[in-house]
């Protein structure tokens, strides 16, 4: 909060409406939904309708719970906060506001409207030791799922079940009921960066590729592990082979003051020169927090820098149309001189 009331300060922004509903959780602690907040530098406002009243005063007891509904919209309930309060502006956030919205906002509300975008990002971008606690819980839950999933993996049984059961592991090992989507696909559907579960059963010789994670108590984990159904053939042990090497050198490289785009780099060398380079996707880690894609973005055209307490992800991948493709992603907290990788699920090849 201090945070950003000093960046209110330094802009002369009134107010700031938060809408993003990772922001407003890392802002105020709220875990429902149907929330925004509206902070002035002495009044603390959550707007909700009345499902999510008792829940809001429960967990954020500090703030003056608003109802948006009575009002007919959101836009005509933030004009009677902003009259109310005598706000001559009121910043908010760009990218999780409609364009309906927005007409509405210009219509009703007489303050001056100022779009930002990355405020509370910037911030959430490095952890407290409360965060990287529940980061390293949430990991490992998903690297005691992992354990579990491959002895479920055999031929016959469909993406989808596994998928199912990945999650059903994950909330049984103490993750928070509402796992996001998670990403269980085999054979040459591995080439899919971000492939949907679907009815197909796991055939002998297949890569199965699985990108999952789990909230632990709002806070993620994301990892990714590929293994093959059978015994490997020499294609793919050498594709296995030369992601381990990726990840390696990103891993080897990455510290406190490093250069995300360098990163990048350390990591596409390892297959320049190689038949796979033309199959490597350049976006080769992010940020997780809250969200599960957030700041620092780590890719060719990169600017950022990497920064100690950041919580990043490593997955370089190689994706062949047609064929499949390999994945490795650990989660990584960063230090002064190196890595902490959250994840302790083995990165050698598992033939099941």
């Amino acid at each position: 909060m201090e945070q950003l009331y000093s960046e209110m300060r330094k802009n002369g922004w009134q107010s700031f409406l938060v809408s993003l509903p990772a922001n407003v959780r890392y802002v105020s602690g709220y875990t429902g939904a149907d929330s925004y907040l509206l902070l002035t530098e002495g009044k603390k406002f959550f707007i909700t309708d009345p499902r999510y009243t008792e829940q809001a005063a429960q967990e954020c007891p500090d703030y003056t719970i608003f109802e948006w509904r009575p009002h007919g919209t959101l836009g005509k309930a933030l004009a009677v906060l902003a009259e109310q309060e005598h706000l001559a502006n009121m910043a908010f956030e760009a990218t999780h506001i409609t364009a309906a919205q927005y007409r509405s906002f210009q219509a009703e509300i007489k303050a001056e409207l100022v779009a930002t975008e990355g405020v509370i990002e910037a911030f959430r971008s490095v952890k407290s030791p409360e965060e990287i606690y529940c980061l390293r819980v949430a990991c490992d839950i998903a690297s005691r799922a992992f354990e579990r999933i491959v002895k479920d993996i055999r031929v016959g049984v469909t993406e989808k079940e596994l998928a199912a059961r990945l999650s059903m592991y994950m909330v049984m090992e103490g993750a928070d009921t509402q796992p996001y989507g998670n990403i269980l696909i085999s054979g040459a559907r591995t080439s899919l960066l971000h492939g949907i579960p679907s009815s197909k059963a796991i055939e002998y010789g297949d890569f199965v590729l699985m990108d999952y994670g789990c909230q632990y108590h709002g806070y993620l984990s994301d990892m990714t592990r590929t293994v093959v159904v059978g015994k490997a053939t020499p294609k793919q042990r050498e594709v296995y082979q030369l992601e381990q090497q990726m990840v390696q050198a990103m891993e080897d490289y990455l510290k406190d003051g490093a250069s995300a785009s360098e990163a990048y780099a350390r990591g596409a060398k390892v297959i320049e020169g190689t038949e796979y380079y033309p199959y490597h996707y350049t976006g080769v880690g992010h940020g997780v927090g809250v969200f599960v894609h957030e700041v620092p973005f780590m890719g060719p055209n990169s600017q950022e820098v990497i920064r100690e307490n950041n919580v990043i992800t490593v997955e370089p991948g190689i994706y062949i149309p047609g064929w499949g493709g390999c994945r490795i992603e650990d989660q990584v907290l960063i230090t002064k001189d190196g890595i902490e990788n959250l994840i302790s699920a083995t990165k050698e090849l598992i033939e099941l």
